[in-house]
């Protein structure tokens, strides 16, 4: 059995908690990780990783069905989709074990159980309903992730309306499919199962798809999901489904204030994630909660002296790296690190892998102008590019947005192939508070796509070369 007494116990095993575990070990604390499922949590099991390796099935699977735009042909191009996922199982296995190790090389402690807060630096765990251990620690860091949002009139079932969890392991491939929700995962969802040849259909909510990201780009990608078959229903809501053998029965109220009935074989829920706040004993502490996420400051502290909460509990962006980079801010400042800063979430990049991919970092230009900037706005397309010629990739376009009187780097947009790798790039400029200036001045290679990125800094001040 695992020690009892630590300077720092973390409750969850996720990208957030096992980071900050790692993070402590490394700055000399005694360390345990509370983890009541697997190490990895949510991201790498059931989430970032299986579902990159599906849309990476997805994208073959689209090019062996576009052969010919590349002098190749092949005949009776089939599928198994018993093998894609388990291709997709074992990939999130193989890092799932990877966690593991890194615990015994930063000699953390791994506790199998579900944790409670049970005093002051106190913690209670159990397996299965039975107690295991009780822990204390100086400080106590809260990394419960979340869970699938629900709607009260659509409930999954696990067979024909799914979360994101069945949506990754389908024992067939359905031939109709209705994605509620258009964020993140609505829209890998629908991209991956479009392109493996699925009738898909989208409603949201909201005016448009991707709702977060700059209007200017979801345009370009509903144009884009739309002219690849994907039907789309925005400004509307799914007021109710019926399920029998053969699949369900949808109604959905249009924008226009209109009823449809869409029949299809699976549903697919995708409309947000709610913090795991509860059981897990923060009643009578001063930890608050506000709509299942806890409230925390800049530092990552409670209201409970000691207690601490890092990554999806505590809200947006519901995203791994921003819970990771949490975890190791809120560890340097307990350890009292020099030029620790706390996370600005602004400087979080967003990627969606749907086709084409969608990545930004940063205000939006209506973002921008709301906070009373005077913009300059540059842009530049894929199809001026010739990388992405090259690759027959030729949809998409880079988006930057300036501060016309400080020249500073206020965000960046892109959708097209490889921006999730790509953003990266604005992510550093922003970190260092590049100006206009540097990014000029900045060399890039030739040819790769990262040439857009300068064409769009370009661009913004009147001076592209490349269109």
């Amino acid at each position: 059995m695992a020690a009892s007494s630590y300077d720092l116990v973390v409750v969850g095993g996720g990208p957030g908690g096992y980071v900050a575990a790692i993070r402590a070990s490394q700055l000399g604390f005694k360390t345990a990780v509370v983890e009541r499922e697997h190490m990895g949590g949510i991201c790498l099991n059931w989430g970032c990783i299986p579902t990159k390796a599906l849309l990476r099935i997805s994208e073959i699977n689209h090019l062996l069905h576009d052969l010919d735009k590349y002098g190749f042909s092949a005949k009776e191009v089939s599928f198994d989709t018993a093998k894609i996922v388990k291709y997709s199982r074992d990939t999130a296995k193989k890092l799932t074990s990877g966690v593991q190790h890194l615990m015994k090389k930063n000699k953390i402690d791994v506790i199998d159980g579900h944790a409670k807060l049970a005093g002051k630096g106190k913690l209670s765990v159990e397996k299965d309903g039975k107690h295991v251990q009780d822990l204390t620690a100086q400080h106590i860091i809260l990394a419960t992730g979340a869970r699938a949002r629900t709607l009260p009139n659509v409930e999954p079932d696990g067979d024909v309306v799914w979360t994101y969890k069945e949506a990754m392991v389908p024992k067939k491939m359905p031939k109709s499919l209705l994605v509620i929700g258009s964020g993140a995962i609505g829209m890998e969802f629908a991209s991956f199962y479009n392109d493996m040849g699925v009738d898909v259909t989208v409603v949201e909510v909201m005016d448009r798809v991707l709702p977060v990201e700059d209007p200017e780009i979801s345009d370009f990608a509903r144009k884009s999901f739309e002219k690849k078959g994907i039907t789309i229903h925005t400004g509307a809501k799914v007021t109710g489904v019926e399920t029998g053998k053969n699949g369900a029965r949808a109604t959905v109220e249009t924008g226009k204030g209109e009823t449809q009935t869409l029949d299809v074989e699976n549903v697919v829920l995708a409309v947000g994630i709610v913090g795991n706040s509860e059981n897990i004993g923060l009643e009578n502490t001063g930890v608050q909660v506000e709509k299942n996420h806890i409230v925390v400051d800049e530092w990552q502290r409670t209201g409970e002296p000691g207690v601490y909460a890092i990554g999806d509990v505590v809200g947006p962006p519901w995203l791994a790296h921003k819970a990771s980079h949490e975890g190791v801010t809120c560890v340097e400042k307990i350890a009292g690190v020099n030029d620790v800063h706390p996370v600005d979430t602004e400087n979080v990049p967003a990627c969606t892998y749907c086709r084409p991919q969608v990545a930004s970092v940063g205000l939006t230009e209506e973002g921008a102008k709301a906070r009373g900037h005077s913009v300059k706005v540059g842009r530049f397309p894929y199809q001026a590019n010739g990388k992405a010629l090259a690759l027959g990739e030729a949809e998409g376009m880079v988006k930057t947005v300036f501060d016309e009187a400080t020249g500073a780097l206020l965000g960046a947009h892109m959708i097209g192939a490889e921006v999730t790798e790509l953003i990266q790039g604005y992510g550093i400029a922003r970190t260092l508070e590049s100006t206009e200036t540097e990014l000029m001045h900045t060399i890039f290679p030739h040819p790769t796509l990262s040439e857009m990125m300068h064409e769009s800094v370009l661009d913004a001040f009147g001076r592209p070369i490349h269109v």
